[in-house]
């Protein structure tokens, strides 16, 4: 706690101090600054001595401490003040402000940015991405703002040229939701001349020592800052010993790093590339305009080297020509109406390149900071959804300043600083006593010095200096600044708070014609009246506002909308910079003066920036002008706390057992007087005539706690009577929404059934049988109900399509059906738009000259080897063992493939068995637990396992053995039809063949296979011999546990057990395509994946390369198209073969 702190760091709070004097006042902060104490209270001012040097006292342990406590819980500190502010908003929904004042070097930006730290720090604890994004901008505008709006003076090397306020925006949670930033006065003179020792802005030094070669090349600059009028001063601050030389390359990396953090700064905040680059191309023709030298030769005035000029239209997108001329001339309209172009003289040259420079920048600076603001700002506030939207101004604003050589802007941020301390005297001492006075208080008088007069002679209308220079500026003729000065002499002569040479002939300290001097509350300043009346005036030719508008940058265009008008529109006087100020500076007062204040008073302890060495006499100087003494009595005598009897009673009345819920006292006066007699706080409080006043903290933040510790009990109670009304309301809620969702859910149903009759009610006589008929959506209660019923119209619409079909034409479809399922759509042609012969070799459409000879030869090999039916007949081109190309005829019979030789009459070359017997040595893991030992398992299978085709539109054909020895051929196209796919036909009949026969021997089962049996498991003893066809497929069960115990029971014999019959056509799915010779009737698309991708005869459909082996050696076939080849043909490659195509 504050008060607990050792007696050996002096007093925390200036309140305790055993005597009010000058003297303890100093002695204490003295004692303080030396144990590195650097803060201490006034009552709830903070009062802060700069140390010079880096603190251990910030970062997440010291804000978790300050976070949520009271003022003197903890030491003093800059948390402790941001804290109550912050509190103070979001307990009483009130705005707040914190003023930090002090003069130049005291340390006020570096308290602001701990201060937004702190606030930053304590928000959005949810995480909530939206006031993350805010909580960044609000502090990466900091650093982006003190780039480009401070410079290094002689009595601060981080020195604000601007003041800046900025208000955050909170919502009714106490998070951040927005701000806006305000800028006063930026000291603009600066970018062309500066005091010996000092810096231009600080962002020239880091744009040159910063940026990269590649940037520095494309802005035409070097990385010195020595070779540029603007920044020679500040290149040149004196490296005359090995210090300087220490000091100056510590600046140079220093600079190096704030440039990386600013661009980083930019883009975090949201500038786009084409911004930042807009921005440091203007800096960049900033520094290249300061030098640009212009030459007399007789009358007319020239520039003097048109590269730089060049360089200048380059980087702000104008024209060579356009800023030649606005240097060299200045456009001027006559009384008539007459516009005329008057060239410059050599001053008048370099003043309006100079005038040029400073608009530049402040124009930037101000377009940097709109920008800022445009992303920041608060969007779709609505106080109805949102709440109130309460804020906290942080005031960082140029601190009092006396320099050796004082001009117009020290003039104008003294006055400001005038302003802020009557409104400190105005708030914390003036209105202070006036509100004792008013509420009956006992109360003794404090006697304080009252700055109005000092303010009144700035600005008072028509007095003033202000309005005297506004007068001089207006005044046709020439008035110079001498005259200006004559006349302050004579209408202040009588103000005791100005002076002059003229007025003081004996003060030698001021020269005639040029100083006056104003007593100010900090202190005495001597004035240079030199520029005050061009400066003032802050004239800038017209030729440079519409060169600037005309520019092609965007972002330039933006910045000069006044230059859109024509000389002739230019009419209106602009307002005086001083009178701007002005105007910016009440309005500043007026808004801090609404809101409840916090103040920082910063203190400067020495000149040499030392963190050890305390100037008594500079500081006892700063206590004096700021009025800490003064404020430190009216606090001893005053009260730390004061509230109107409603607020108060409503915000506490649950800590008395007499106001709780509601008093029943005659005022709300004696119902807060029973609450303070009931925690014994009569004699710390005193009653006025509408409000309650408090002396203490301590006895706040007692009712503080007691309150917290009463307001969850309370809520526990609302909550739960709350909760109980909610869930009954809840639960007749839901009784009733059941009952709506029954009777709607069964009107669903009843309606899905309703409309599905409605849709399907005259099917049977439509042409596609309700192929087209759209089913309405179900319910979700009827999603499996939907599904088997769309299945079953599928069925029953797949039967009656396939009831249609001749049984001619259905040996056709069930190959295609085949073939469409095991190529799986991953072959796009394949035949299926056209009649399958079958037979092409005996065809005399397709084998005219050797059709006959065909059908003697299949006629005689059918007698001789019993087969019953042609399967598919065409010529091929084959690879042999011998890896040579040869032209065959290929015959596949439902018992044999033959290889026959077209040229030798179908010489029958080779003879290949379709069906053959393979003994199993153990039965399939799937039927042992239902066979005996001593049965064997027969499966029937083919002694081709399968074939393999490409992706393509060739007609390469792999037809695979079990013995690895497999054949490789080519289908040729006969003279029906060249261009004749015959891949898929092959594929389709012996697909189709073996699902029909289940790859058994002709004859071996009962019957003809229908189309949907698929696979017959043969079962027979060791003994056994093959039944003839027409033996029982099954036999009843005879309850001996299976297959295996029915064969040992019954005779021996053949039992054919059908263990997967299939339903090929039930499942049954769409339509395919319609058959060619009959556009009527759909080929039916057999759902066969079981019944053929598991079949005994596998497709596999090859993208790339096919596989396959020749006498055991695995071989690869690709694909590749030959210009100038006629026919296909194969070729030898290293690691197989080459299938040469035709070019189409």
């Amino acid at each position: 706690m504050a008060e607990l702190e050792g007696l050996e760091f002096g007093k925390s709070d200036f309140v305790l101090l055993d005597e009010v004097t000058m003297e303890q006042f100093m002695e204490n902060l003295k004692l303080r600054f030396e144990k590195g104490r650097i803060y201490t209270y006034i009552g709830e001012v903070v009062v802060s001595v700069n140390p010079y040097r880096e603190m251990e006292i910030y970062g997440k342990d010291a804000i978790d401490a300050y976070r949520g406590r009271e003022l003197y819980e903890n030491p003093p500190h800059l948390y402790a003040v941001s804290d109550a502010a912050y509190k103070a908003m979001k307990r009483r929904a009130k705005d707040t402000c914190i003023v930090i004042s002090g003069e130049s070097g005291a340390g006020k930006t570096e308290a602001s940015k701990y201060i937004m730290q702190y606030i930053a720090a304590i928000t959005n604890p949810g995480q909530r991405a939206e006031v993350e994004s805010v909580k960044n901008v609000l502090l990466k505008s900091n650093c982006v703002l003190e780039a480009f709006g401070n410079a290094k003076t002689n009595r601060n090397d981080n020195s604000s040229r601007f003041g800046k306020y900025m208000d955050i925006n909170f919502n009714f949670n106490g998070d951040p939701t927005g701000g806006h930033i305000n800028n006063y006065l930026l000291e603009k003179s600066r970018v062309v001349q500066q005091q010996e020792g000092e810096r231009n802005f600080h962002s020239f030094y880091q744009l040159l020592r910063g940026g990269c070669e590649e940037t520095l090349e494309s802005l035409h600059l070097e990385n010195d800052a020595a070779l540029y009028t603007y920044t020679r001063e500040g290149a040149a601050t004196a490296v005359s010993s090995s210090d300087d030389r220490k000091l100056w390359d510590a600046t140079s990396n220093n600079d190096r790093t704030s440039h990386k953090a600013v661009m980083s700064a930019l883009e975090v905040i949201g500038f786009s590339k084409e911004e930042i680059t807009s921005i440091y191309q203007i800096l960049a023709a900033i520094l290249l305009l300061g030098n640009v030298e212009f030459g007399s030769e007789g009358e007319s005035v020239q520039i003097l080297g048109q590269d730089t000029v060049n360089h200048i239209s380059e980087l702000t997108a104008t024209d060579p020509d356009s800023v030649a001329k606005g240097l060299l001339f200045r456009t001027v309209a006559t009384g008539g109406g007459e516009v005329i172009e008057k060239g410059h003289t050599e001053k008048d040259a370099c003043f309006g390149r100079d005038a040029f420079a400073k608009a530049l920048y402040e124009r930037l600076f101000g377009w940097i900071v709109s920008r800022i603001n445009s992303i920041i700002e608060v969007k779709n506030y609505n106080p109805v959804l949102h709440g109130k939207n309460t804020v906290i101004g942080v005031l960082d604003i140029y601190g009092f300043e006396i320099f050796d050589n004082n001009s117009f802007e020290q003039f104008c941020i003294n006055y400001c600083n005038e302003k802020l301390q009557q409104l400190f005297i105005e708030l914390i001492l003036q209105q202070e006593q006036e509100e004792y006075q008013r509420e009956g208080i006992t109360w003794q008088h404090i006697d304080y010095f009252n700055n109005q007069i000092i303010v009144d002679l700035v600005e008072q209308q028509h007095k003033g200096i202000l309005s005297i220079l506004d007068e001089a500026c207006l005044t046709v003729g020439k008035v110079t600044d001498t005259v200006c000065l004559d006349s302050m002499d004579t209408k202040l002569a009588q103000h005791p708070h100005y002076t002059s040479r003229k007025l003081s002939p004996t003060d030698k300290t001021m020269d005639f014609k040029k100083h006056f001097r104003i007593r100010h509350y900090a202190g005495d300043v001597t004035y240079s009246v030199e520029g005050f009346l061009d400066k003032n005036k802050d004239l800038l030719f017209q030729d440079f506002k519409r060169l600037m508008y005309n520019s092609s940058n965007p972002v330039l265009k933006e910045m000069w909308p006044d230059g859109q008008l024509s000389i002739t529109e230019v009419t209106k006087r602009p307002l005086t910079a001083a009178t701007l100020f002005k105007n910016s500076i009440v309005a500043l007062v007026d808004k801090l003066a609404c809101k409840e204040p916090y103040y920082v008073r910063c203190i400067k302890p020495n000149e040499m920036k030392s963190p050890v060495l305390f100037d008594d006499a500079r500081c006892q100087h700063q206590v004096a002008y700021l009025g800490l003494l003064e404020n430190v009595m009216v606090r001893r005598a005053g009260f730390a706390y004061r509230q109107q009897y409603p607020r108060f009673l409503q915000r506490y009345k649950m800590t008395c057992e007499y106001t709780w819920p509601n008093h029943l006292m005659a005022t709300d006066r004696e119902a807060v007087e029973a609450i303070i007699t009931q925690h014994g706080f009569q004699g710390d409080v005193a009653y006025g005539q509408t409000k309650l006043f408090v002396r203490t903290p301590r006895t706040l933040f007692t009712l503080e706690q007691e309150r917290n510790t009463l307001v969850p009990i309370l809520v526990l109670f609302l909550q739960k009577v709350w909760r109980g009304a909610l869930a009954r309301l809840r639960c007749r809620r839901m009784r009733a929404i059941y009952t709506i969702m029954g009777c709607y859910k069964r009107y669903k149903v009843k309606a899905h059934f309703w409309e599905v009759e409605r849709r399907f009610v005259s099917v049977r006589t439509m042409p596609d049988y309700g192929k087209s008929v759209e089913w309405p959506a179900p319910p979700a209660a009827l999603a499996q109900f939907h599904s088997i019923t769309t299945m079953l119209h599928r069925r029953w619409w797949a039967r009656q399509i396939v009831k249609n079909i001749p049984p001619s034409d259905m040996l056709e479809v069930r190959a295609k059906v085949a073939a469409l399922t095991s190529l799986s759509g991953e072959r796009k042609d394949w035949g299926v738009g056209r009649a399958w012969e079958r037979d092409y070799l005996s065809s005399v459409r397709d084998c005219p000259h050797t059709s006959a000879a065909f059908i003697r030869v299949s006629k005689e090999l059918k007698n001789k080897d019993g087969y019953g039916q042609v399967v598919f007949s065409a010529f091929c081109r084959k690879m042999n063992r011998f890896n040579k190309s040869t032209d065959r005829a290929l015959l596949v019979t439902d018992k044999f493939v033959y290889k026959l030789e077209p040229k030798k009459q179908y010489k029958v070359l080779k003879r290949f068995p379709l069906d053959s017997v393979s003994e199993l040595s153990k039965p399939r893991r799937f039927l042992q637990t239902c066979c005996q030992p001593s049965v064997k398992c027969l499966f029937c299978f083919s002694q081709f396992t399968g074939l393999s085709v490409t992706s393509g539109a060739d007609q390469m054909v792999a037809l695979h053995t079990s013995s690895q020895d497999d054949v490789l051929l080519c289908l040729q196209q006969g003279e029906l039809c060249p261009n004749q796919d015959r891949v898929g036909e092959l594929v389709g009949t012996l697909v189709d063949h073996f699902m029909r026969t289940g790859g058994s021997c002709s004859g071996r089962l009962r019957g003809e296979s229908t189309f949907r049996e698929s696979l017959q498991l043969v079962i027979v003893p060791p003994s056994a011999e093959v039944a003839p066809a027409g033996a029982d497929e099954a036999a009843p069960d005879d309850g001996e546990g299976g297959p295996a115990g029915r064969s040992a029971a019954r005779a021996p014999g053949r039992r054919v057990v059908d263990a997967a019959r299939r339903r090929v056509a039930q499942d049954a799915a769409v339509a395919l395509e319609t058959v060619s010779r009959k556009p009527d009737v759909a080929l039916i698309r057999m759902h066969v994946e079981n019944g053929i991708r598991k079949s005994l005869f596998p497709v596999k459909v090859c993208r790339s390369a096919l596989q396959l082996h020749m006498r055991g050696k695995p071989k690869k076939v690709t694909v590749e198209t030959k210009p100038g080849q006629n026919v296909a043909d194969f070729k030898k490659s290293k690691d197989g073969f080459i299938l040469l195509v035709p070019e189409k």
